[in-house]
Order: structure tokens, then C-alpha cells, then sequence
């Protein structure tokens, strides 16, 4: 066999190779074993340029629960599946979005609408996971979140911040998956009072909190010693880096006390308002990745009673999150992303509500290197699938980590040996960056 193989040209080896592992352990070795400056995307790789401005930055807003396409970004006015929302135009000619994003509309022309946005996973847990990670869940491994992948392939911007922050995250989020601790989201339940656990005990000084670190280090050496693997390492990296955080000035990122009442009121009191203006706090001092979480748009009963008031918060604190990234000069390397896990219905249910709909949904893009009031894509005339230019969650992740300028042919190996990438077999949608 081995001689034969050697008889081989390079690509014939790769090809039986690939073949035989996926017939005898499910996988495909491609990634593993392309040599020579080939990538498992070469061809689409070799087409792609890259983007005129790469986002340094991602604000990611997702909103839990299924946010309804027909009653935010995607209306369908004059049809019996639109109900009571009306639709208004927007700054960028031709686009439409729902009545209830007036402060939004104004900035329609620094965004794109991915209008043909497709799922396979119609239930939240599921959904909520393939959205973040790119992969549907498995038992046998999780799978790392946007988020901790831009840490991994960018690296930090900041020596003392952490450069992946959830705010408002639920216990359901994928975090660092199988990657080291030290790439997973810092979490932050109410972004009012900013970084949790981050100052000395009361009656603690800093010579007795340095006596007690310095104990630890001796009780764990033997133990470091006799298991130096990748996951105790990244538990010490973590206590590291935290402390240095706790004894930096950048610890003032995440006191939003401080921004003026003008400034907290464009944004708006909501707590996830007031996690878009923390948001922006920590971009600008060179946190890469930050993720708000806006849940309640699971809206299966009494959609259009409800919908006004979930949609008013949104589009005040998008709008102020846009406009103050635009006056402090970060809109240009800062991506804006608003995302959910699927769309909702177009027939409504009984109880005045929509339910779940994977087939067809709309994402926001919004800043650096998109071409502005810009639609990508669309459903067709009533909403229920896609018409045209079919997108996949794999293709939007894809999307968002080619304008950061990521390799998306980079693997990763899991501790188990099985080959990862950002966006699994997603390809970026290069038509939406000018």
C-alpha cells in the first residue's frame, strides 16, 4: 500500500487518503493533510480579496427567543401575513424596514440587510448554539462560540482587557467550547454595575492578597507539575490575567456611571440599552469581541402587542450605539452584527402570535468595510422562504470572520483530535463589503 501510495501524484494520495478516513472513521483528513500553502478552501480563497477595512472590533447583539423578520427588517406591506406593523423607508434608497425602527431607518445606509438568512435548527437550544458556533450540537464535544474563535485566530488587542466579554448571556451559551479557559467570554450579568468581584475583600490588603496568591502557586506546582496540560495551564493564564486586569486603570472600561446622562439617555435606561454603551466602552479601549444578549422575542401569543415595546428598545440603543461609534471615529473598524436564531411565521397562530421559523430570516451587518443600504438576498413575497441568494448561518459566521480578516481554513484540534473551523463549511459573503 505504501508503495503504491508513493507511485502517486500529490492530489491522487490526498484523494485516497481523504476517502478512506471517511469510510473508516467518519471524517474527512483534508484539513490535516494539505501541505505547501494549499488551504481546504483554496479555490474560493484564491477569488476572495480582502476587505477595504477589516473590522478590528465586533459588537455582536443577539436576540434570543427568535426575533420576527416580518415585524423588524423584512415587512411585507399590503399582504394578509404582515398584520398591524407598517413598514417606512429608510436613508437608503429602496430599503424598507418595520414602523417600528424610526431611529434606525436614519442609519439604514451605513447597513446590509442579509434578508435570506436559513437554518436547520428550529428549536432555541439547538438553534441558539448552531447560531454562535456554526456547528449543530453533538455530546461528544462543544464547539467554541464566535467570540472565543476571534480571540484564537486575532489574538488580544488589549495587554490588561479581556478581549472576549458576553453581556447578559444565558447559561445556554456555547462560551470557550473545547478551547482553553483563557478564550472564553468574561461574563456580565447587569452592565450597571460593571466588572463583579473585582477589587480586594473588605479588610483584605494587597500584601496579604499577594501572601495568599503566592500560597496557592505552592500548592498547585506539584499538581501543575504532574499534569502539564493545556487546561490546567489555561486555568493559571486565567487567575493571571485576572488580577493584572484588577490591579489596571482599564478596570474603569466597565464603570458606564461615568459617561454623561446625554450620552446613557440616547442609548436608553433598558439593561440591554445600557449594554450597547458598555459595549462601546470596551471596543474603544481594544476589547475585540463583546456579545449583548437581548432575550423575550419568542413571541407565540400576542406577537403585536408585545413586538412594539421589545423593538422600541432595540432600535434606540442600535441607533445610539451607531450614532456614538460614528462620532467617536470606531464605526469604520467596528462591525456591528444584530442576529437571532430564527425567524417567526408569517401565518399567525391563535393566540395572535407567530411561531418558531428557521426557514427564512433576516441579519444586520453595520459598519466596518459593509457596503452601506445594501440588501442581500430576500424571502419570497410573503415571507416563508427564501426567493433568492440563500445564506446559512455557517455563511453568515463565515461572513463576519472574513471581514475581520480571519483564515477560515485555520483548524483547530479539539482535545478529542477531531479538525475545527471559525465557520465550519461556511463561505463569506463577499458581494456585502464595498
Amino acid at each position: 500500500m505504501k508503495q503504491l501510495l508513493n507511485q502517486m501524484d500529490e492530489f491522487s494520495r490526498r484523494d485516497v487518503m481523504t476517502r478512506a478516513a471517511q469510510t473508516c472513521l467518519g471524517v474527512g483528513l483534508a484539513p490535516m493533510i494539505v501541505g505547501g500553502g494549499s488551504s481546504v478552501f483554496g479555490e474560493e480563497k484564491q477569488k476572495l480579496k480582502p476587505v477595504k477595512q477589516k473590522a478590528e472590533s465586533v459588537i455582536y447583539l443577539y436576540m434570543s427567543g427568535g426575533m420576527s423578520h416580518l415585524d423588524t427588517f423584512d415587512p411585507k406591506p399590503g399582504t394578509e401575513v404582515q398584520g398591524p406593523t407598517e413598514s417606512i423607508k429608510t436613508k437608503a434608497d429602496g430599503v424598507i424596514i418595520s414602523e417600528h425602527f424610526g431611529r434606525t431607518a436614519k442609519w439604514m445606509d451605513k447597513a446590509v440587510l442579509v434578508r435570506s438568512m436559513n437554518s436547520k435548527q428550529g428549536a432555541h437550544q439547538r438553534a441558539n448554539y448552531f447560531m454562535h458556533t456554526s456547528y449543530a450540537p453533538i455530546a461528544t464535544t462543544r464547539h467554541p462560540a464566535m467570540g472565543s474563535w476571534v480571540m484564537k485566530l486575532a489574538g488580544r488587542k488589549s495587554l490588561t482587557l479581556p478581549g472576549n466579554v458576553l453581556i447578559g448571556g444565558g447559561s445556554g451559551h456555547p462560551g470557550g467550547g473545547f478551547m482553553e479557559s483563557r478564550y472564553s467570554p468574561l461574563p456580565i450579568g447587569d452592565p450597571a454595575t460593571g466588572l463583579q468581584n473585582s477589587k480586594l475583600p473588605a479588610g483584605v490588603t494587597q500584601k496579604q492578597f499577594d501572601k495568599r496568591m503566592k500560597l496557592m502557586k505552592q500548592f498547585d506546582r506539584s499538581f501543575t507539575s504532574r499534569f502539564p496540560h493545556k487546561s490546567v495551564k489555561g486555568y493559571s493564564d486565567f487567575y493571571r490575567e485576572a488580577i493584572r486586569l484588577m490591579k489596571s486603570e482599564d478596570l474603569k472600561a466597565f464603570d458606564i456611571s461615568t459617561e454623561s446622562e446625554k450620552t446613557r439617555e440616547m442609548y436608553g435606561e433598558d439593561r440591554f440599552a445600557q449594554g450597547c454603551l458598555l459595549a462601546r466602552r470596551l471596543v474603544e479601549r481594544g476589547v475585540r469581541f463583546v456579545e449583548v444578549n437581548f432575550g423575550g422575542w419568542d413571541t407565540h401569543q400576542d406577537n403585536f402587542e408585545r413586538l412594539p415595546d421589545k423593538a422600541a428598545v432595540l432600535d434606540q440603543a442600535l441607533a445610539g450605539l451607531l450614532s456614538d461609534l460614528e462620532s467617536r471615529g470606531l464605526l469604520k473598524t467596528t462591525m456591528v452584527v444584530v442576529a437571532s436564531e430564527f425567524g417567526r411565521t408569517p401565518k399567525v397562530n391563535d393566540r395572535q402570535g407567530r411561531d418558531h421559523h428557521p426557514r427564512v430570516f433576516t441579519c444586520m451587518l453595520a459598519g466596518a468595510g459593509v457596503k452601506g443600504g445594501y440588501v442581500y438576498g430576500a424571502s419570497d413575497d410573503k415571507g416563508y422562504k427564501v426567493a433568492e441568494k440563500k445564506a446559512s448561518v455557517q455563511d453568515f459566521n463565515a461572513t463576519i470572520a472574513y471581514g475581520m480578516g480571519l483564515p477560515l481554513d485555520k483548524v483547530i484540534m479539539s482535545p478529542s483530535g477531531r479538525p475545527f473551523t471559525v465557520a465550519h463549511k461556511g463561505k463569506p459573503i463577499a458581494d456585502i463589503y464595498s
